[in-house]
């Protein structure tokens, strides 16, 4: 009787061992076929990078798995604003080095800042320019309704910069926190003409017209970026940045008219 209890025993013992074995091959299965983890960075960059950045940033997606770039663009300076006040993100890219110095100097910026582009302002009117625009120095008439930058954006320190190039005074009837909101208020009819960047004219395609100026060649913006240090994905970050400097993402600030730093 002992004998035949001692060999139940050992049955359950080894029945219950095999169940457990069972148990964790299961477990070891179903991580395996787990989805990767996704990694998410967040890449403040100025208003006029809008375009390029938007395909650079699927370009950076298609070529790392798991990996998604989102984008909050704005003013250079609204953008180092709301860095030095907490705002949570990974990468830089302003529109002059003047913002990037600032987010340097705050212990912001991981590493050193490299430029990647360059730009110069351009004059947008309406399709059919009723104000008759020609130069820079027609935008200082009177009763011509100019939109400009506001001064502490890079595209208001460049229009400032033309104007005393120039020698002209403009008055504008607004002061944009970006360059799209100039142009826009160009496409709109609301304005005569507005400075925005050569970059932005072009991306506007025909629902503006560009005029040059020579004075543009007196006032050129160099764009930096930086992976900053508050980033909880630094490699990621740092990647992307690499990626903007790098063949590919300088082949699509090209075709939209960025010049080389």
């Amino acid at each position: 009787m002992n004998r035949t209890l001692a060999t139940l025993a050992a049955g359950l013992v080894l029945t219950t061992v095999a169940a457990c074995g069972s148990s964790d091959s299961d477990s070891a299965s179903g991580d395996a076929t787990k989805a990767p983890e996704t990694t998410t960075i967040t890449v403040f960059a100025a208003a006029s990078l809008k375009d390029t950045f938007t395909e650079i940033g699927k370009q950076f997606e298609a070529a790392n798995d798991g990996v998604t770039v989102t984008f909050n663009f704005a003013g250079s300076s609204d953008l180092v604003a709301q860095i030095q006040q907490g705002a949570p993100a990974d990468v830089f890219a302003s529109a002059d080095t003047k913002n990037m110095d600032k987010a340097t100097g705050d212990d912001l910026v991981e590493g050193t800042p490299r430029d990647f582009a360059k730009n110069t302002l351009q004059i947008a009117t309406p399709p059919d320019n009723p104000a008759r625009i020609a130069s820079i120095d027609d935008l200082a008439d009177s009763g011509v309704k100019v939109v400009l930058c506001a001064a502490e954006v890079p595209c208001g320190a460049a229009a400032a910069g033309v104007e005393k190039a120039a020698g002209v005074d403009i008055k504008p009837v607004s002061e944009e926190q970006s360059v799209t909101d100039v142009l826009g208020k160009v496409v709109s009819g609301e304005a005569d003409a507005g400075l925005v960047y050569v970059t932005d004219v072009k991306a506007a395609g025909d629902t503006v017209k560009g005029v040059t100026f020579p004075e543009s060649a007196e006032v050129i913006n160099t764009y930096p970026i930086a992976a900053l240090s508050g980033s909880k994905n630094a490699g990621v970050a740092q990647a992307f940045a690499d990626h903007v400097v790098g063949a590919k993402g300088q082949a699509v600030l090209a075709t939209a008219g960025f010049a080389k730093p």
